[in-house]
């Protein structure tokens, strides 16, 4: 055994084993947690720590286009699957230099990872070795670290359920535990909240796993616990400043979602408000969101925040009601024969005119076709139906009825 490497063993300060595996390989070294959040880094190399390493050191953590540019490249795949270090390439679009990197494990649990940046020259095999050999040491202390964060984890996944499960029923008593069980409350929040359509284990723990990534990476901190097939995200604020939380949970939504295309993937937004009592509504509506999202089929087409769900979260019910009393729109159904006929796109044209306020324009430019082809579509629709476009009521009716029509499509 080497003698650099017989002393690390030895360690237990994960600052110390970094600084002296910087040292030994004359290379920056950055160690981090499974969440990609930074542990420590080699003081003695700083000057030659790239663009990305920069930003992770500021941050203390990846930010989400490096992050989504590793999931891109399949590297986020490798870090767990591959047991031995392994290159990556540099990155000039992201400032990331080709460096090597080694999953820290310990009883097959990743529990982190080493980076070793390769300036001047790759590493050589025995170098190599040692790299592979102290991430067994550094997962071992990894994980008894994360006993004790899993234990304050839990205890406050079971303190924000009981928010949400109505067991407290002031402020003052919600407070007054947190302040029991140190847990220390946002001065503002939002929660969002993600979804599968049906049961799948492997398919939650993936999107889960991914949720926790990218929550990992925002510029709020987020707390992030499970309920049956729902993942619940609470992203909090030290200050009420208002939109930035807004802004995040838009983040995390768009950058999840994108990594789970065509899949049956939900997510919702609540509203973000300053009084911890109020978590549950907030929680409430994110679920009302992925409520509407289902029931339409197509999550895609509906806003992921509340406040912008408009007429979609009356839908079910007025689908009801229509079933009950056998309403239908004669004038869409008529379209809809007219469509599968002489293969137009007629309803499609209709519901675009609908959303830009019966303009020529927009709607054409939002269909990518000439005005022209636009005028002679509505034409086609006024003269098969009976539709009258100056009409408000009618108009509103229509988008319902054309939003239920493509439900049942």
């Amino acid at each position: 055994m080497s003698q650099p490497l017989e002393k690390i063993l030895n360690l237990t300060n994960i600052d110390e084993i970094t600084e002296m595996a910087s040292t030994f390989l004359k290379k920056p070294v950055v160690i981090e947690d499974e969440q990609f959040s930074l542990l420590a880094y080699s003081s003695y190399y700083i000057e030659h720590f790239d663009l990305a390493n920069q930003q992770t050191i500021f941050s203390k953590r990846w930010p989400i286009p490096i992050l989504e540019k590793f999931m891109d490249e399949g590297i986020v795949d490798q870090l767990k699957t591959v047991p031995e270090p392994f290159r990556i390439k540099k990155m000039e679009e992201i400032g990331l230099n080709q460096r090597v990197v080694v999953s820290a494990k310990y009883k097959e649990h990743i529990l982190g990872y080493i980076w070793v940046q390769e300036t001047d020259g790759l590493l050589i095999e025995t170098e190599l070795r040692f790299l592979h050999e102290i991430s067994f040491h550094i997962g071992k202390l990894l994980y008894q670290k994360n006993l004790l964060k899993l234990r304050k984890d839990e205890e406050k996944h079971q303190f924000y359920r009981k928010i949400i499960d109505r067991t407290y029923q002031t402020e003052d008593q919600i407070k007054w535990e947190a302040a029991n069980v140190k847990i220390i409350l946002p001065e503002a929040f939002i929660v969002n909240v993600f979804s599968i359509a049906q049961a799948d284990e492997e398919k939650f723990a993936e999107l889960a796993e991914t949720v926790r990534l990218f929550a990992n990476a925002l510029s709020h901190p987020a707390h992030i616990f499970t309920n049956q097939l729902e993942i619940i995200v609470l992203i909090g604020s030290s200050s009420p400043a208002p939109g930035s939380l807004s802004e995040d949970a838009y983040e995390l939504t768009n950058t999840v979602l994108s990594q789970f295309k065509h899949q049956a993937v939900f997510a919702g937004i609540g509203g973000e408000y300053t009084s911890i009592l109020k978590l549950r509504k907030s929680y409430k509506e994110a679920q009302e969101v992925i409520k509407a999202a289902k029931f339409i089929g197509s999550p895609e087409e509906l806003p992921f925040d509340y406040k912008k769900l408009w007429v979609f979260r009356y839908l079910e019910p007025i689908a009801q009601h229509n079933n009950k009393t056998n309403y239908v729109n004669e004038d869409l159904l008529k379209l809809k024969k007219k469509d599968q006929e002489s293969q137009t796109n007629l309803l499609k044209s209709l519901e675009v005119y609908l959303l830009n306020n019966c303009r020529i324009k927009p709607t054409a430019e939002q269909l990518f076709i000439h005005t022209n082809t636009l005028k002679y579509r509505m034409k086609q629709i006024t003269d098969l139906t009976s539709i009258d476009f100056d009409d408000f009521n009618t108009r509103c009716q229509l988008y319902i009825d054309l939003q239920l029509l493509k439900r049942k499509k």
